[in-house]
């Protein structure tokens, strides 16, 4: 009797761990089949957003036309049929498919897109925002012996000029189209930053030389007259008023004169020779 005794504590010992193991195998077995559950929910839930027709993303009714559920804003001058071009993967298939960031990044590199995002709208919706780059000048491109114009940006992205557009902005001279777009972007805003300081000033202003960056010049009409104007690295108000001070003066004294050196505070220097030695 007594050894049996001795070994009722151990039984009701063993009896206490086995609830506890008991207890957290059943967690385990319950968290496993809600998990189990929840992923085949999932999974049923996606395959019903890829299959069912209502999400899929209508194509274009006929050859030439745009799909009506492809919604397109903020565009001027990009190319429509470009933008809709990125999405032609996607006609037929449902938006859960829509790969957002790789239709952005594509939508990135086309002409004159600055920024683009892109958003499913369900059931069948695609809405696609655009911003448009905005041109600061024109810049004079070499196309073999001759040459034509495009437009650039303040990021020294080069645009094709849109047909029947029209821009009253100056020619940019001194960028090379070969340079790094970051260098054609210091030149387009050096030029920005001369005709903001500037103002109403610039108002003749036809051209803007930003081939040194610390020596600026710019072609500007005056009356009737236009002058290639010499203005140095800073002071262009200032320097530009001076010279329309005194332009009374200067016509009298120096007719000739169509380029003019305005660096220095107390003089206006003609560059190049009077015509005959005059």
């Amino acid at each position: 009797m007594a050894a049996e005794t001795a070994k009722s504590p151990a039984k009701s010992a063993s009896k206490k761990n086995i609830g506890p193991l008991l207890r957290a195998a059943a967690i385990i077995v319950l968290s496993s089949f809600t998990l189990a559950a929840a992923y085949f929910g999932l999974e049923r839930t996606e395959q019903f957003l890829i299959r069912d027709p209502r999400f899929a993303l209508p194509g274009p009714p006929d050859y030439g036309e745009a799909s009506p559920s492809l919604i397109i804003e903020g565009t001027r001058f990009a190319s429509l049929a470009q933008i809709r071009n990125v999405f032609a993967p996607d006609y037929g298939r449902s938006i859960y498919l829509l790969p957002l960031t790789a239709r952005r990044n594509a939508l990135l590199r086309l002409s004159w897109v600055r920024d683009a995002t892109v958003q499913r709208v369900w059931p069948d919706r695609v809405v696609v925002h655009i911003v448009e780059r905005q041109p600061a000048a024109f810049v004079e491109i070499p196309a073999g012996l001759l040459s034509r114009f495009a437009l650039i940006d303040a990021d020294g992205v080069i645009l094709d000029t849109p047909p029947k557009a029209r821009f009253d902005l100056p020619v940019l001279r001194g960028v090379n189209p070969v340079e790094g777009q970051a260098m054609r972007g210091t030149r387009v805003r050096r030029m920005v930053h001369l005709l903001r300081d500037l103002g109403s000033l610039g108002n003749g202003i036809s051209e803007v030389d930003v081939s040194d960056l610390d020596n600026l010049k710019i072609r500007m009409k005056v009356r009737y007259q236009t002058f290639l104007l010499i203005l140095g690295d800073g002071d262009f108000a200032a320097r530009v008023r001076n010279f329309l001070d005194h332009y009374a003066e200067i016509r009298g004294r120096i007719p000739w004169a169509t380029t003019l050196d305005l660096r220095l505070e107390d003089r206006i220097t003609a560059v190049g020779d009077a015509p005959d030695g005059k």
